[in-house]
C-alpha cells in the first residue's frame, strides 16, 4: 500500500474526492512538491471515472503527462513526474514560491489564457458550473440559505439557474483552470502565471475564471473585468459576455458555498444566524457580500 514518507509535510488543500493528500519535501535538495491521486471504485461513483465531468479523477495527471498547459499564453505550469501504480497515480512537481501577484496582473494572464489555443482532448472538464450546480441540486438546492435574509434572493437565482446557464453555455467557450484561486496562482514567469492544481482544466464560457478568482481577490470585479479584456484577443468576446460570464460564476459559486458551509454547522446549538461568525462559514459570507453589485445584476436577467 502507498504511503507518504515520514519526513514529508503535510500541506493544506487537495481536498478533491480522489486526492489523498498534498505534501512537501526535497529531492537531492530540490523542494518538490508530491500529490496523490487515488483510483476510485467505478460502484462508488460514475463522476470520478467520466473524463468530461469536473470530478474527474486523473485529469490533473492527464494534463501533466501530455505538457499539455506547459507552454500555453496567460497560465503554465511546470514539468512533472507521473508514476502510476494499481492503487493510483504520483505526481511531483518543483515547489513554486508565492510571488504574491497582483490581482490585476492574475486577470490579465487569465484573459491571455482564455485566447490561448488549447488543444482539445476528450479529458478536458466541460459544464463546470452546471456540474457543480447539478451536485447542490442533489443535496437539495441552497435549502440553508431560505432559513436566512437572503432567502427570496437565493430562491429567484436558485429558479433561474438554467437560464443562466443557458446564457453562459451561448458565450464563447473558453480554455479555464477551473479552480483559479489565489492560492493556485503563485508564481510568475515573464507575463504569465504559474498555476498548480489543474484538475478541472477545461472549457467554460468567457469571463468564467475571471469570476470563480473574484471571489477571493481584493480588487473589485470591475477592475477586474478591464484587466482581463486588455488579455483577450481582439475579437473574442465584448464587456457585456465577459461580465455575465464573470457575474454568473461569482454568484452561483458564492452562494453555494455560503449554503455549503452554513449547513456544516446549523445542526448545532442556537439560532443559524448566531453562526453567521463561525470560522468556516464567515470567509464565505464575506466573499458573498462583495458580489453584491454582481447579484443585483443578475436579478434583471
Amino acid at each position: 500500500m502507498w504511503q507518504p514518507e515520514p519526513d514529508w509535510h503535510p500541506l493544506p488543500g487537495g481536498a478533491g474526492p480522489s486526492t489523498l493528500g498534498v505534501w512537501r519535501t526535497a529531492l537531492g535538495g530540490r523542494p518538490v512538491v508530491v500529490k496523490r491521486l487515488l483510483r476510485p471504485d467505478p460502484r462508488e461513483d460514475a463522476a470520478l471515472l467520466a473524463p468530461h465531468s469536473h470530478a474527474y479523477w486523473r485529469r490533473e495527471a492527464d494534463v501533466l503527462l501530455t505538457g499539455l498547459v506547459l507552454h500555453t499564453r496567460g497560465l503554465r505550469t511546470t514539468a512533472a513526474a507521473v508514476e502510476e501504480d494499481e492503487e493510483g497515480i504520483t505526481l511531483t512537481q518543483d515547489w513554486v514560491e508565492d510571488d504574491a501577484l497582483p490581482g490585476l496582473f492574475v486577470a490579465m494572464a487569465l484573459g491571455r489564457f482564455a485566447g490561448s489555443e488549447l488543444p482539445r482532448p476528450r479529458f478536458l472538464a466541460r459544464d463546470l458550473l452546471r456540474d457543480r450546480l447539478a451536485l447542490a441540486e442533489r443535496r437539495g438546492g441552497w435549502s440553508t440559505l431560505a432559513r436566512t435574509t437572503l432567502a427570496d434572493v437565493a430562491a429567484h437565482l436558485w429558479s433561474r439557474r438554467g437560464v443562466l446557464l443557458d446564457l453562459v453555455d451561448a458565450l464563447p467557450q473558453v480554455p479555464a483552470h477551473g479552480d483559479p484561486t489565489r492560492a493556485n496562482l503563485r508564481g510568475r514567469h515573464g507575463d504569465d502565471v504559474v498555476a498548480l492544481d489543474w484538475a478541472v482544466l477545461g472549457t467554460a464560457g468567457v469571463g468564467t475564471d475571471l469570476g470563480l478568482y473574484a471571489l477571493g481577490a481584493r480588487e473589485d470585479l470591475e477592475p477586474l473585468v478591464e484587466a482581463y479584456r486588455m488579455g483577450l484577443p481582439p475579437g473574442l468576446a465584448d464587456l457585456d459576455q465577459v461580465l455575465l460570464g464573470a457575474r454568473v460564476a461569482a454568484v452561483v459559486t458564492a452562494l453555494g458555498r455560503a449554503d455549503w458551509a452554513l449547513s456544516r454547522v446549523a445542526g448545532g446549538e442556537g439560532a443559524l444566524a448566531g453562526k453567521f461568525r463561525h470560522p468556516a462559514v464567515a470567509p464565505h459570507l464575506r466573499a458573498l457580500q462583495r458580489q453584491h453589485d454582481a447579484l443585483e445584476a443578475l436579478l434583471e436577467v
